[in-house]
């Protein structure tokens, strides 16, 4: 499922912004086509939005509900919502894969191999994140370190018990009981599904725009 709603404040109508020559949705709808064990789902109010989806070959069967497409609206109510009108449509899905279309830069075998990795380690839920280096400061007063700095770690003597990792809000793989019992995303025995670098941007801002268009064009290069 790839909730894509019309408004946006940060950078007006983003999901239909040219990102490197395709609007930005379409980057997602794709990469979710490639993998043919998805139902590939757009939830939006938006009809244009709606068309754009449908002609790259996302599925669109309804308009969100505008009290489910406010500024302050969550994105688990619009996955409820969506999971209530598949059962109806085809029947109770297992899961949802949940895409984020603000993320467009994924590599080919990612959504495949984060499906291959929640289906072996049998967690209830997954959510992508990124390798972050360990410098962490949390504000205060005083602001105090997540690191030891009477022992500053160097990166290369990190392990895999202290590494730290970002959230990067690209793609989430969660039962659909854990919606249905916490109304959350993320519950349950939960599993990190380590993404490349590159696959850690979200477009908030113009900056953001420019660099995600910048990675895009290098991938097609590299392709």
């Amino acid at each position: 499922m790839i909730p894509a709603r019309g408004g946006s404040k940060g950078v007006p109508r983003k999901n239909l912004l040219d990102v490197g020559g395709k609007p930005l949705i379409v980057w997602t709808i794709e990469h979710a086509l490639a993998v043919p064990e998805l139902d590939v789902l757009v939830s939006t109010d938006d009809e244009e939005i709606a068309e754009v989806a449908r002609a790259a070959g996302a599925r669109v069967p309804w308009l969100r509900p505008a009290e489910l497409a406010q500024d302050t609206t969550p994105t688990e109510p619009v996955v409820r919502h969506a999971i209530d009108q598949v059962t109806v449509e085809r029947g109770r899905p297992d899961a949802v894969m949940l895409l984020q279309a603000t993320s467009p830069v994924r590599h080919d075998d990612t959504l495949a191999r984060a499906l291959a990795e929640f289906t072996a380690t049998a967690v209830d839920s997954m959510v992508g994140v990124v390798e972050q280096p360990p410098f962490i400061w949390q504000a205060g007063n005083p602001p105090t370190a997540a690191y030891d700095v009477s022992a500053r770690p160097r990166r290369q003597d990190l392990t895999d018990d202290t590494r730290r990792y970002r959230e990067t809000g690209s793609l989430y793989v969660t039962r659909t009981e854990v919606y249905e019992q916490h109304d959350n995303r993320l519950g349950g025995r939960i599993g990190l599904f380590v993404m490349h670098e590159d696959e850690g941007i979200d477009i908030d801002t113009e900056l953001d725009v420019a660099l995600a268009a910048r990675l895009l064009a290098s991938r097609r290069m590299e392709d």
